[in-house]
């Protein structure tokens, strides 16, 4: 039977650490957006990574909200981020009434959230901000900070909790440290 505990380094975040990440930020975005002046919260996940802390956190937030998707891609089944490709943004002629919250899974390089908040920006979003339940600032390659963030970690490869390595290992209930030896034979 396949254990892919085995392939962590170690467990950084548990289902308990994760669900209490989760309930705070969602409070915070609770009290931040209570007030919008008659703005519509509308929540964008980015597929795939943030599915689900996306879902766990809009369970979590206590006010009326829209959803809908993007897609962004930039590591596809590589460890380094590439040419990030962003789809499926959201149609709207009402931009201008409407609050902007992304939702990531982890702020990395900053190129994909820095260029989605410009996207969004341009579209005539009334505001545009960013949650994201893992910050790993030594990667930044573009200056970028999220508005609200889970946990600052290390710069370590994580998976798990929708972060993958090669579309494997999104649906591990915990976050890891992959194994480095796990990722260098596939780079080989």
């Amino acid at each position: 039977m396949y254990q892919p505990s085995l392939d962590m380094e170690q467990i950084l975040l548990d289902e308990q650490a994760i669900d209490g990440l989760v309930s705070h930020l969602a409070d915070v975005l609770t009290h931040e957006y209570a007030n919008r002046d008659g703005n519509t919260l509308l929540a964008v996940p980015v597929l795939k990574g943030a599915v689900f802390f996306a879902t766990a956190l809009l369970e979590k937030i206590n006010l009326p909200l829209e959803i809908d998707f993007v897609s962004a891609s930039s590591y596809r089944s590589a460890t380094e981020s590439g040419d990030l490709t962003i789809s499926a943004l959201p149609n709207r002629t009402d931009w201008d009434r409407v609050d902007v919250l992304i939702i990531e899974d982890i702020v990395d390089t900053g190129k994909t959230l820095s260029s989605m908040v410009e996207t969004f920006k341009a579209l005539g979003a009334a505001s545009v901000r960013v949650v994201a339940l893992l910050d790993k600032p030594s990667r930044r390659v573009v200056p970028f900070t999220a508005d609200y963030i889970g946990l600052e970690i290390p710069n370590a490869f994580v998976v798990g909790y929708g972060l993958d390595y090669a579309e494997k290992y999104r649906n591990l209930p915990y976050i890891g440290i992959l194994r480095e030896e796990v990722y260098q034979k596939n780079n080989s």
